[in-house]
């Protein structure tokens, strides 16, 4: 996201008052979003089911909540209980011209994206880069994927899905509750009534919905750029002040996190899935630098010698870890079809969050 984008996140998410002059853009931006769904639970517009089940996780904001490291946590678990599962992404940034895009290791980030990248290389599982949903999801299957993990496709309607997992960042919540551009949210608060569970990222900051469940992202090592050896957490594995560099979607998230471990940081915050340039990342203090694991995947190559990764890993309550496996024991046990007229899954929606 650009400066100015930065500058329009920022003012949303406090709810500035010359937002209100970009209300008439904002309902014509509700009245397309609300077509568009319409559309699809009509069957003017039919959503493809896949033969396995899809679950996905997303958000209702702009701008980063935390859904990546969750997704992580997400498919980790589903591997141990014998699942085969698979990421299907969007891909936001990344250059390939090709899909869908099967990342392998030697694909770059620059190619694929970063979220997709890291996500490969943090679980191991096929991870599938394509704007067509549909047609990425087919992928993941000639794979041999029996279940399918869309990352931000809450929105991506032409997939169809058993369980819609949001994700909200408890400092911001929904900023001034306004769509775009008078607001962050892509789509109205009345979408959180028909997705299965909310999870709230930290603590929250203002009220949110009863049925929600709260998330945390715990620190869990330090991995060195160059060589990728993982360290505890503490000590650290360095001394003094840090020259911290984050290109997410709340990079002072990443801040607190450090001054959270007693690390002193010099902040250096990006804009989200920023393309770093190598004298970005090199001070003339030469004190060490510390970064996200979205950051870098692009920084192999430009970061400087003492250069730390900061791993971080989701901790959902176990109340809803609890309510997710029976879920999946559920979605076991289910036959299901692929996308023809009998398949009640083709075009339908999830309806009931968790109590």
């Amino acid at each position: 996201m650009s400066g100015l984008g930065e500058r329009w996140l920022t003012a949303a998410y406090r709810g500035d008052a010359w937002l209100t002059l970009l209300r008439p853009l904002e309902a014509l931006y509700r009245w397309a979003v609300a077509r568009r769904a319409a559309a699809y639970a009509s069957g003017r517009r039919q959503a493809w089911s896949a033969p396995v089940p899809v679950i996905v996780v997303g958000n209702l904001t702009l701008g980063g909540t935390g859904k990546s490291p969750l997704v992580a946590w997400l498919v980790e678990r589903l591997a141990a209980q014998g699942w085969r599962p698979g990421i299907l992404s969007r891909g936001y940034g990344g250059k390939g011209a090709d899909h869908p895009l099967l990342v392998e290791p030697a694909t770059p980030a620059a190619a694929c994206g970063d979220e997709p990248r890291m996500l490969a290389d943090q679980t191991g599982v096929p991870v599938v880069v394509d704007p067509d949903r549909p047609r990425g999801a087919r992928r993941l299957l000639e794979v041999g994927c029996d279940i399918l993990v869309s990352d931000d496709g809450l929105q991506h309607l032409a997939l169809a899905r058993d369980l819609e997992l949001v994700v909200v960042d408890g400092a911001r919540g929904f900023g001034n509750g306004r769509c775009l551009p008078a607001g962050p949210l892509r789509e109205s608060l009345s979408r959180l009534d028909s997705v299965d569970a909310i999870l709230v990222n930290g603590e929250p900051q203002g009220p949110l919905p009863l049925a929600a469940r709260r998330m945390a992202l715990a620190p869990s090592a330090w991995r060195r750029l160059g060589d990728g050896r993982r360290y505890p957490i503490a000590p650290p594995p360095f001394s003094g002040p840090v020259h911290a560099v984050a290109g997410i979607g709340r990079p002072q998230r990443f801040f607190e996190t450090l001054e959270a471990l007693g690390i002193e940081v010099i902040a250096h915050p990006f804009g989200d899935h920023h393309a770093f340039r190598a004298d970005e990342l090199r001070f003339a203090d030469h004190r060490p630098l510390v970064m996200t694991a979205k950051d870098a995947v692009k920084c192999r190559d430009l970061a400087p010698g003492e250069s730390w990764v900061l791993e971080v890993e989701a901790s959902p309550e176990p109340a809803f870890v609890a309510w997710l496996d029976q879920r999946l024991a559920a979605l076991k046990a289910r036959p299901v079809s692929g996308n023809d007229d009998t398949n009640p899954r083709a075009g339908v929606m999830p309806a009931h969050p968790p109590t």
